[in-house]
């Protein structure tokens, strides 16, 4: 059974910053891309970033500029860095390896209100 563990959600007001954290098994780490996806009630997933293991990075176009996602090989960790936040930007954040099928954390939920 493969688990991630997302953390580091909480409540932010508008403008802030938070950083999220996705703990993966080093053989997820070490061979797939890993993607943070948000969900709100009622909603699909909706993309937000992915690293892949050379480090190439792409964004949803909503968060392009204000969130940065990054991978850390001695922790087997990808942070998504996420400044300016937005009450849109609301939803509870999952992290997921590119490929490796129905893999999902429990999620970390991101609130943003004043």
């Amino acid at each position: 059974q493969v688990t991630l563990v997302e953390s580091g959600g909480g409540l932010v007001q508008p403008g802030g910053s938070l950083r999220l954290s996705c703990l993966a098994p080093k053989r997820i780490f070490d061979i797939y891309a890993i993607e943070w996806y948000r969900q709100t009630p009622g909603n699909q997933r909706e993309f937000v970033a992915i690293v892949t293991t050379v480090n190439y990075t792409q964004y949803n176009p909503s968060v392009k500029g204000r969130f940065f996602i990054s991978r850390d090989s001695a922790k087997n960790t990808v942070w998504l860095q996420m400044n300016d936040l937005k009450p849109e930007d609301t939803a509870v954040y999952y992290c997921h390896p590119n490929g490796a099928g129905e893999v999902w954390g429990q999620g970390t939920l991101v609130t943003v209100s004043s």
